[in-house]
């Protein structure tokens, strides 16, 4: 139950409901601090919630339903408390069943309706763009529903009715959060005809640069907050903000999380994962192909690094929880060279994330220390087995070193999950060839593996010089789109998705010992889950 407050935060569906959102921890934190009453909810985690009951799904399921869905309805419970429970992270045969069952039962909200899937930790609607300003009114008018209306209409809305806030900011993050958002904006903006409605978050701001440049405004959000949102709200729920339907401001950009919202237990996750950044941005901002190289969601800034060590340890005291997923974009060097030097004091605590490939991980005694200190997994994007592939994007890696540091990580108990991105432009099949010749030579030292083809940024320089990157001509994914945020291209080389996609299916995937790593992999919660198998048999 949601108590009364002046500003209410929401993180609308649909992603993975393993851990509470960062951006509410952050942003309610701000405005705690400022003493403005503030709620906030996980609407992700009670829509799935609201969609898994077993009397509702009873009734969807009707009166002879299909063997494997009476299976799954017995197994509901069941399925449920394993993945909420420690021995999930023992028996990944028993998780996957699990996530498979849970799955099963989500598709009957469908209801035969071919153009809506919905999984544990995806939402995507057919026929529909979420580039497209039209498509969002539809949603936002109610023309078209979303598989959470039910969830909306009868159980979140009466709730903020209740709180009755006089501002709901919703966070959208990721293009399958953007259909369900428009759709709550809109039964908000209906219902609730005062309310001020702030739209912000990392998807939000990624439209910036068009929305400004054509002064376009997305109904029935009041206001869109880019960048990091505390001062901006902070100003709004004073009343202090400029009259402006475009808020940026970076004064301040916050570290410390407050998860007051938070009740760990009801998560889809083996133990508790509290998340924690110790940055903003990117620090290397070099990678051609990478929207944070192109336009920032964030501008780069760090905590500083002597206190992050006490924070871990101040929020481990404070909510009762070991495990961390700190969600840098890269976690800074200086950073991890303090966890290492406070490895003593942290001990009891285990974390991930994402680095790169450092020169500084290639210093064996150093990895040791990372592992003392709580580190269990690291998730490094490679990208490409080719040099010329990686010199070409800017990735700053040397393969030799990448190597070490592989041998390093193996060496010290901490598991590796690597990223992997064909069809880049210039990309040839010998490249690719190269980069299955890596995966193969080093698959004894690699956990996890993910393997995708390239999305290229509408703003990417690689389009400032398409010659020079083999590309012979390019055009937004999504038509005449204002708000679309890849570009297709031809390749000069004849290698394009099509081709990338054929060799990652046919040659990498036929690879027994890169399909065997790639078969780790969690299903559905991937590298939010991989943490709890980390340390397993199975990697090391």
């Amino acid at each position: 139950m949601i108590s009364a407050c002046d500003v209410l935060l929401l993180q609308p569906p649909a992603l993975k409901p393993s851990e509470p959102p960062l951006s509410l921890a952050i942003l309610g934190a701000a405005l705690r601090n400022a003493k403005i009453r503030t709620e906030a909810l996980d609407a992700n985690l009670d829509a799935y919630l609201y969609l898994l009951d077993g009397e509702r799904l009873a009734e969807l399921a009707g009166n002879q339903p299909k063997t494997a869905i009476r299976r799954a309805l017995k197994h509901r419970q069941q399925s449920l408390d394993l993945l909420r429970s420690a021995p999930a992270g023992s028996s990944f045969s028993r998780y996957s069943t699990a996530v498979r069952y849970l799955n099963l039962l989500l598709g009957l909200w469908s209801k035969g309706d071919d153009n809506q899937r919905l999984t544990l930790g995806d939402y995507q609607h057919k026929g529909h763009s979420v580039f497209n300003p039209e498509d969002l009114d539809r949603f936002s008018r109610g023309a078209v529903n979303t598989l959470f209306q039910p969830y909306f209409q009868n159980e979140l809305l009466p709730g903020i009715k209740a709180c009755q806030p006089r501002l709901v900011a919703i966070s959208i993050n990721y293009l399958h959060q953007v259909f369900p958002a428009f759709e709550l904006a809109g039964l908000l903006r209906q219902q609730l005809p005062d309310l001020e409605l702030v739209a912000g978050g990392g998807l939000i701001t990624s439209w910036q640069e068009p929305l400004q440049r054509l002064d376009y405004k997305l109904p029935p959000f009041d206001r869109l907050v880019f960048g990091p949102g505390e001062a901006s709200l902070v100003a709004l729920a004073q009343g202090s903000a400029a009259d402006e339907y475009y808020l940026t401001d970076i004064s301040e950009i916050g570290f410390v999380p407050d998860f007051f919202f938070a009740e760990f237990a009801r998560y889809f996750s083996p133990r508790p994962i509290l998340s924690l950044s110790a940055s903003r941005g990117c620090y290397w901002q070099k990678c051609l192909f990478c929207p944070e190289a192109t336009a920032p969601v964030h501008p780069y800034g760090t905590f500083q690094p002597a206190e992050f060590p006490d924070l871990l340890v101040q929020l481990s005291v404070r909510y009762a929880v070991t495990d961390f997923h700190l969600t840098d974009n890269a976690i800074p060097i200086n950073i991890l060279k303090k966890l290492a030097e406070r490895r003593t004091d942290l001990q009891g605590l285990s974390w991930f994330g994402f680095v790169r490939f450092e020169s500084a991980l290639e210093d064996r005694e150093f990895i040791q220390q990372l592992a003392t200190s709580g580190c269990r997994m690291l998730q490094l994007g490679l990208e490409s087995g080719s040099q010329v592939v990686l010199d070409r994007l800017g990735k700053g890696i040397k393969l030799e070193a990448a190597a070490r540091i592989l041998d390093n990580l193996f060496a010290a108990g901490i598991s590796s999950y690597v990223y992997i991105m064909l069809g880049t432009p210039g990309e040839t099949e010998a490249d690719a060839e190269m980069t299955l010749s890596f995966l193969e030579q080093y698959a004894e030292k690699i956990c996890f593996l993910n393997i995708s083809i390239m999305n290229l940024p509408r703003g990417s320089e690689l389009l400032e010089n398409p010659d020079l990157y083999g590309i012979d001509s390019s055009q937004l994914r999504d038509g005449e789109s204002p708000l679309g945020l890849y570009h297709e291209f031809q390749s000069a080389t004849g290698w394009d998705r099509a081709a990338a996609r054929k060799f990652l299916n046919q040659r990498l995937l036929g690879s027994p010992v890169i399909r065997q790593i790639v078969k780790r992999n969690p299903p559905i919660f991937s590298s939010n889950h991989a943490f709890f198998f980390a340390s397993g048999a199975a990697c090391h």
